[in-house]
Parts: C-alpha cells; sequence; structure tokens
C-alpha cells in the first residue's frame, strides 16, 4: 500500500501548497476536495512562507561569499602576527631586545614559542596583545621591529577584526531568520496535513488507481515500498 509523506524541504513545502491553491482555482466549489477553510488558510501563509524563505537562502548566500573574503584576512592576520612573534624572539636570543621585555606583549612565560592563534578567539586575543607589547616597548625608546613592521601587522590584523565582527552580524541575522522559518514550518506543514487528510476522506470511496491519481492533482505526494506496486 503506498503511503504519504509530508515535504521535507521548504521547495517542496512552497510547491505543495501552490498545487493544492492552483487545483482549486480550477475547481467547482462543489467538487472541491478540501474545504474552503484550509484553502483560505493556505492562501494567506503560501507568500509569507515563500518571502521568508527567499529571504533566509539570500542572507545564508551573503554569509557564505562573505566568509571566503574573511577566510583570507584571517589567513593574513594569523601569518603576519607568527611572524611577527618569530622575528621579535630571534630579536631577543640576539640581545637586540631584553628577554624581560617579553612580558609587554604577555610572552613571559610561552618559552619562545609562537601562541596559540590556530582559533579566531585567540587571534583576536593575541593579535591586540603583540600590537599593545611592541607599541609600548617602542614608547619607551625601543627600536621597532621590521619586516614585518607592527603597522603592516595592525592593518592586517584590523581587517580581520573587522571581518570577525561582520561575520558575527551575519550570522546572527541568519540564524533570527532560520529561526522565524523553522516556526513558520509548523503552521505550513499543519496546513499542508489538513489540505492532504480532507482530500484523501474525500476520495476514500474511489477505487484504489482513481482514487491515488485524484489525490495527486491536489499535490499528495505518495511512497512505494520496496517491491510494491499500484494494482
Amino acid at each position: 500500500m503506498p503511503y504519504r509523506r509530508l515535504p521535507n524541504t521548504d521547495a517542496a513545502r512552497i510547491k505543495a501548497l501552490k498545487i493544492a491553491i492552483e487545483k482549486a482555482a480550477k475547481t467547482d466549489f462543489l467538487e472541491l476536495s478540501f474545504s474552503y477553510k484550509v484553502l483560505d488558510e493556505a492562501k494567506k501563509i503560501v507568500d509569507r512562507f515563500e518571502h521568508l524563505s527567499a529571504r533566509y537562502q539570500q542572507m545564508h548566500d551573503t554569509q557564505v561569499k562573505a566568509n571566503k573574503s574573511f577566510l583570507l584576512k584571517a589567513k593574513n592576520a594569523r601569518m603576519y602576527l607568527s611572524h611577527f612573534v618569530q622575528v621579535l624572539y630571534m630579536c631577543v636570543l640576539r640581545s637586540e631586545i631584553k628577554e624581560e621585555q617579553l612580558k609587554l606583549y604577555q610572552l613571559e612565560e610561552a618559552k619562545m614559542l609562537v601562541p596559540d592563534i590556530t582559533s579566531h578567539e585567540l587571534l583576536l586575543e593575541w593579535g591586540a596583545k603583540i600590537i599593545e607589547g611592541e607599541n609600548k616597548r617602542v614608547a619607551q625608546g625601543g627600536v621597532p621591529i621590521y619586516n614585518p613592521s607592527i603597522a603592516k601587522v595592525n592593518v592586517m590584523y584590523m581587517l580581520f577584526k573587522e571581518g570577525f565582527q561582520t561575520q558575527k552580524l551575519h550570522q546572527k541575522a541568519t540564524a533570527r531568520v532560520l529561526n522565524e522559518v523553522a516556526n513558520y514550518r509548523e503552521v505550513v506543514d499543519k496546513v499542508i496535513y489538513d489540505i492532504w487528510e480532507e482530500v484523501e476522506k474525500k476520495n476514500n470511496g474511489l477505487p484504489l488507481k482513481q482514487r491515488l491519481a485524484k489525490n495527486q492533482e491536489y499535490g499528495i505526494v505518495y511512497y512505494y515500498r520496496k517491491g510494491e506496486m499500484v494494482k
């Protein structure tokens, strides 16, 4: 026996509603297989849901596109910061910078290792510490480190920081719309369920093959188990 299954994508939900609405528009009200009450509900929600779905997809696409640019900024900031710290340690080893001055960068317990900056949050944290430390040392009369200079590191860091904040805003906005879509899916699924229930009940007395064909005109989708055939 074939069984029906509610749509599991937003596009399929919208399609199911539109098929039922279009079928109703072409059918005499006395022959319609579901109530005008449910039809009215379907008309009210389909445009709203389609708009929400399109809005979510647009925001998601924008976030994905922006993320590609952001990841490049993060890569550059990580590379420049790591290189700067390595040059700083070389200056200490050559006694060009006093080892105790590593405290300015909060690196006094780092054992001459580049701090962990694998995550965006750690990169954000250590970038601020290293830039502040170099500026303090130079302000005390120290010779600036070059290749890379802290100015160049700061440019890359600020591009990363701005991108990080922008991505957070994108993610928050996308999540908010996704939550709206998810909540509205429950409303949409209930209306589709009501349409399909009423249609199947109305056509229940017809022979199986004719009944299935009639129900499918209203958008009901049937599935067959393996080896099953329509009789």
